[in-house]
């Protein structure tokens, strides 16, 4: 996201801001079946089988993302100062992005459509924090993402449950079921930003890709544009995808 991939307003790495574009479409595809599912009654199945997958593969590429722009961030950071502490600068950013977080957790709860307790953005502030002190390392983080995103997993696949909701961040479900229309947890989640900070480490890092192309292809333009404010967008989108649905008749108000 623009506000968490930390990249220098003079130098850009259009490739990143294009990529983070393709997501953001993928994600508004998804959120339009799942609109028309949930709101219009069409007979989609959103929520498993392949289109479950869809959404787990663009979660998997914006977070993914995510840890490379952090990787290009800290680059630059100690370009900028070199052996200075920059924590300060990323709890900021990343209690910011939780307290967006926060700010959609309430309005789903008072708008009755499910409580979103732990969903993208949560996990992206979270993870901008705990991600500091691997921000140094590289290798170190491939080896740490692979068995939480294997521990990710192996919590899902086998359903692991626990009295009350305390550990609903690390992907444990209380015994009593929550409706959260957005739920991504630190396992496997913040191993696919480490993944994401180890590739961004090799291919950025030590400023490997300076003399690069600074400005995307013109077909590719608007992907940029897109990637580069996708905080924006993630905040608009579904607002604009149910009035679109709604103006031309395809679902209606009261289903909301």
């Amino acid at each position: 996201m623009s506000t968490v991939e930390a990249v220098g307003k003079v130098r850009r790495f259009w490739e990143v801001d294009v990529a983070r574009g393709v997501a953001l479409l993928m994600m508004a595809l998804y959120h339009t079946l799942y609109d028309l599912q949930s709101f219009g009654g069409y007979a989609i199945k959103a929520t498993s089988g392949f289109w479950a997958r869809f959404a787990d593969v663009t979660a998997f590429s914006f977070l993914f993302l995510v840890g490379v722009s952090l990787a290009i961030s800290y680059s630059r950071e100690e370009e900028r100062q070199p052996g200075g502490s920059t924590f300060g600068k990323y709890l900021r950013r990343g209690l910011k992005v939780l307290g967006y977080g926060m700010i959609l957790t309430l309005v789903s709860w008072s708008l009755g459509i499910g409580v979103i307790i732990f969903g993208i953005l949560h996990l992206i502030g979270v993870s901008i924090i705990l991600a500091y002190p691997f921000l140094r390392f590289r290798l170190v983080n491939l080896i740490l993402a692979i068995p939480l995103i294997a521990l990710g997993i192996y919590i899902q696949v086998n359903d692991v449950y626990m009295s009350g909701p305390w550990l609903l961040p690390l992907g444990i479900l209380p015994d009593s079921p929550i409706f959260m229309p957005d739920y991504r947890p630190l396992l496997p989640w913040f191993g696919v930003i480490l993944l994401g900070l180890f590739v961004g480490k090799i291919v950025y890092g030590n400023r490997k890709r300076e003399r690069g192309s600074v400005s995307a292809p013109r077909p590719a333009g608007p992907l940029a544009f897109l990637g580069r404010n996708s905080l924006l967008f993630y905040f608009v989108h579904q607002p604009v995808i149910i009035a679109t649905l709604i103006l031309f008749g395809i679902i209606k108000l009261g289903s909301l």
